[in-house]
């Protein structure tokens, strides 16, 4: 008798990088391992901690894609000095590290994949998220860039992933803030507690699975 796989959803986060010693974005993901979401807990969540290194980051994703296919991918990554949830609207093919990753890369002005296309857009109703965590009293905002550093590498080599290879797939990229214990070693920094983060990624996956998508807005109604 065949054994039915339930299906699935992927969750990543980083490891620590740039002098910290530890990565939000990982300590809330890898405490949902396992977790059902969806309607009737109809999806398991699977985790996976991405290294902080261009190039890497991506083997290491495309093969948890491989082993799992996901319904839904959401990539999660530490965004010091941002005040709520940005949910990322698009990833450029582009690398510009403003410091070293963890295995002394720093590439300037280069491709993410040399013949891709300029940008890709999240595939996910953004809009009906970004609404969703508003009304939950989450901090949240729609943000235009995704930096040019690893986590918009990952998120362009997702998108570029989930379109050269025609998977039938939701995918996009979230930024956190900083931990309180991490907002304490930088003055004036926003933070947010890891109960809260475990909450809005959990929110944010039920949403995706429970609409592809997006809300139609009439000008000035919303963000």
């Amino acid at each position: 008798m065949t054994k039915q796989i339930k299906p699935c959803v992927l969750l990543t986060g980083f490891a620590p990088f740039g002098g910290e010693t530890i990565n939000p974005s990982w300590e809330a993901v890898n405490q949902l391992e396992g977790l059902a979401v969806g309607s009737l807990d109809s999806h398991i969540i699977h985790t996976k901690e991405l290294p902080c290194e261009f190039d890497n980051a991506l083997s290491e994703l495309y093969k948890a894609i491989d082993k799992y296919h996901p319904s839904v991918v959401l990539c999660v990554g530490q965004a010091g000095g941002r005040v709520g949830i940005s949910i990322e609207r698009v990833a450029l093919n582009v690398n510009d590290a403003r410091i070293p990753d963890n295995i002394g890369n720093q590439p300037i002005d280069t491709k993410v994949i040399e013949t891709g296309p300029a940008a890709y857009f999240a595939k996910l109703p953004i809009k009906r998220l970004f609404n969703m965590l508003k009304n939950s009293g989450i901090p949240a905002e729609i943000s235009n860039t995704a930096g040019t550093y690893v986590c918009n590498h990952v998120m362009y080599g997702l998108l570029h992933h989930i379109e050269t290879q025609h998977l039938d797939c939701q995918a996009g990229f979230v930024h956190i803030p900083y931990l309180p214990s991490q907002a304490a070693h930088h003055p004036g920094a926003a933070s947010m507690a890891n109960e809260m983060v475990k909450k809005a990624l959990t929110l944010l996956l039920n949403e995706a699975l429970a609409h592809k998508d997006d809300i139609k807005v009439v000008a000035g109604t919303t963000h």
